[in-house]
């Protein structure tokens, strides 16, 4: 038996037989279930269920519902493009967090022009209403099939496949794709359909291997949802960090210094420095040791980690990596065995722990080039990285204390409603990509849950997402267009003082094994730039804005006046500007609030007469006309408080 879980009740049924007949023959069923939720796997409508299980209906509104929905047009997009360009070759067409996209190798480029048609030729497809139906075939004849269709990159794939994979094919209509779905039933269920971009991407993410065309897209099961999804998409836009902060001039990029190499401008350089001084001094506070190491390191370094053999690919590598005859180097892509060094520099007590170090920290990854995105995903960047070297018992004090600082961090940031919470966990499936036993894993992941409980976390799991040592608590975050990337983790790491020979003198004379904490406090200073941008719309809070005040003279005869103001506010270390430019009083406001400066103090001559400055704030507009004295406690208030 197996059943089907309904909102209204649930039914049973004699297996085998389909969820979609399972559900037509409880009538329960509408348009909206897309899916299903089968032993905690999504299945497609069509999947054939046997033996005893139960059965959820999903719809859009579920994460995994959503996923076949976008799955399912992924594969229309790619019947469109044959339609209309039967030369082009099909490669991977994956549902992603902000809908689908699908990577063509074609001679027509895919303009403006082209994607208006190609969703033409979607909508016809979708009023066409083909079922969509799943068969498998035998490697042989698998193989056979897609060389017929002269699709080289299906056949790679095959090719690529395990021996025992189960090799599965979707059909609607004449369109026939390699692919492990789930899907939709029908092509019907896809009302509404919009084709966003397309850019440029190579195969398999390699830039040796030829560059395809990406086709993103988005889709909903009604042209209400499209609509709203596309006004919002309108106002992200608005709010992109890509976009403010170049306008703003917190940052710029050159094509000849590279791709995923920002450079931070003055104003970008002053809000990271102010992050960064208050995460120092906080950490300082919390008894973090201060660390400097070098940015490369000979590649035995990375051996004894395991970096080489597990993350060599994402590395900048410095020299041939198969010449043992030289030395190699390699760009740090983290601190961990560079810090570890600071430990081992002597002998250690067990009175010595917790060690906690911490630095700011200047990384190297090499990421595929598709994935750059502004200030959010880049090949170097700084983050407030550390390192807490500890004995067995004082791991759930010490990740609490890990966990409290991150969360000190996000509410003064302003981030914290933003966040949620994964607890990144190995593949048992994929022992090749990690380090440990089984045995191990299972120790770890269960002292981790057992701290992550007591914490009273809010997690979902996320299987294969840990680092290669061990598992993690990931604080994710999303940027305007609904991108998730990580912020912050806490990791716990049972393994490497064991590669290291981290060894500590117990209170019964001993040597014992360290347990180690690999942490983040706020994360990369890049990506959390780019974050603030975005929530506060470039209106940074007044403790971090990279320019506090702007001092507006109405005339040259008030200049010096300014700058006697100017020089009592940076004598308490405000950060102000005059603008003395020959300007309109009118103009000068409204630059400075395109700059998006918190306090604007205009003086003219009964300012200048009366000592006083007359202040218009960011937020509450006009305030009338204080004494410098009197605005400056307040300031300094605002700005001790970290207010927001």
């Amino acid at each position: 038996m197996f059943k089907v879980v309904f909102p209204e009740k649930t039914v049973e049924f004699e297996a085998p037989l389909s969820v979609f007949d399972a559900a037509k023959a409880a009538e329960l069923v509408t348009r909206a279930h897309i899916a299903a939720e089968v032993g905690g796997q999504t299945v497609g409508m069509t999947h054939l269920l046997t033996g005893d299980c139960e059965v959820k209906l999903l719809t859009f509104a579920d994460a995994a519902g959503k996923h076949v929905f976008d799955h399912t047009a992924a594969h229309i997009l790619a019947q469109a493009v044959k339609r209309l360009y039967p030369a082009t070759k099909l490669t991977i067409g994956p549902a992603v967090e902000s809908g689908f996209y699908y990577d063509f190798d074609s001679e027509i480029p895919f303009t403006a022009e082209a994607l208006s048609a190609l969703e033409s030729e979607m909508k016809k497809i979708v009023k066409e209403n083909h079922l969509i139906e799943r068969f498998e075939l035998p490697r042989a004849e698998a193989l056979a099939l897609m060389e017929e269709k002269g699709e080289p990159y299906k056949v790679q794939l095959i090719h690529e496949l395990p021996e025992d994979a189960v090799i599965s094919f979707y059909r609607q209509g004449e369109f026939v794709d390699l692919c492990a779905g789930p899907h939709l039933f029908s092509t019907a269920a896809v009302k509404a359909v919009k084709l966003t971009q397309c850019t440029g991407a190579y195969w398999k993410g390699d830039q040796n291997n030829k560059m395809l065309q990406r086709v993103y897209g988005v889709a909903f099961p009604s042209k209400d949802e499209l609509k709203a999804h596309l006004e919002a998409l309108e106002e992200a836009r608005k709010r992109d960090h890509n976009k403010i902060g170049r306008e703003l001039e917190f940052f710029t990029t050159v094509e000849s210094i590279g791709q995923g190499l920002p450079i931070l401008l003055p104003k970008g350089a002053r809000v990271i420095q102010t992050l960064q001084r208050w995460i120092e001094d906080e950490e300082q506070k919390r008894g973090y040791l201060l660390t400097k190491t070098p940015l490369m390191a000979k590649r035995e370094l990375y051996k004894i980690s395991g970096h080489w053999d597990h993350y060599l690919d994402g590395m900048f590598v410095l020299g041939d990596p198969d010449d043992y005859t030289k030395d190699c180097f390699a760009l740090r892509p983290m601190t961990c065995p560079f810090q570890y060094q600071v430990f081992l520099n002597k002998k250690r007590s067990y009175r010595e722990l917790p060690m906690r170090l911490g630095e700011t920290s200047t990384l190297f990854r090499n990421e595929d080039s598709g994935e750059m995105h502004g200030l959010i995903r880049v090949r170097q960047f700084t983050i407030s990285e550390g390192h807490l070297v500890l004995r067995p018992e004082q791991l759930a004090e010490e990740f609490r204390g890990c966990f409290e600082l991150a969360n000190y961090c996000l509410e003064t940031l302003g981030l914290k409603e933003d966040c949620s919470f994964r607890f990144s966990q190995w593949d048992p499936a994929r022992t090749d990509k990690y380090e440990g036993t089984p045995e191990q894993w299972d120790h770890a992941q269960g002292v981790m849950k057992e701290i992550l409980d007591d914490l009273g976390i809010d997690y979902k799991i996320g299987i294969d997402e840990a680092a290669f040592y061990g598992p993690k608590l990931d604080i994710q975050i999303k940027n305007v267009f609904g991108k998730e990337d990580t912020l912050i983790t806490i990791q716990i790491d049972m393994l490497l003082a064991e590669k290291f020979g981290m060894e500590y003198v117990d209170s019964d004379g001993q040597m014992k094994r360290p347990y180690i904490i690999h942490r983040t406090s706020m994360g990369c200073y890049e990506r959390t730039l780019a974050l603030l941008i975005e929530k506060y719309a470039g209106a940074l809070p007044t403790w971090m804005a990279p320019v506090q005040v702007k001092i507006l003279p109405i005339g040259d005869e008030h200049a010096d006046y300014a700058y006697g103001v100017k020089k009592q506010l940076e004598a308490k270390g405000v950060r102000v500007e005059v603008d003395d430019r020959n300007e309109t009083i009118g103009k000068q406001i409204r630059t400075t609030q395109l700059e998006k400066v918190p306090y604007m103090l205009v003086i003219g001559d009964n300012e200048m007469n009366a000592g006083t400055v007359a202040v218009r704030s960011r937020k509450d507009g006009d305030k009338g006309a204080v004494s410098v004295d009197a605005f400056l406690s307040d300031l300094l208030a605002e700005i001790e408080e970290k207010r927001r």
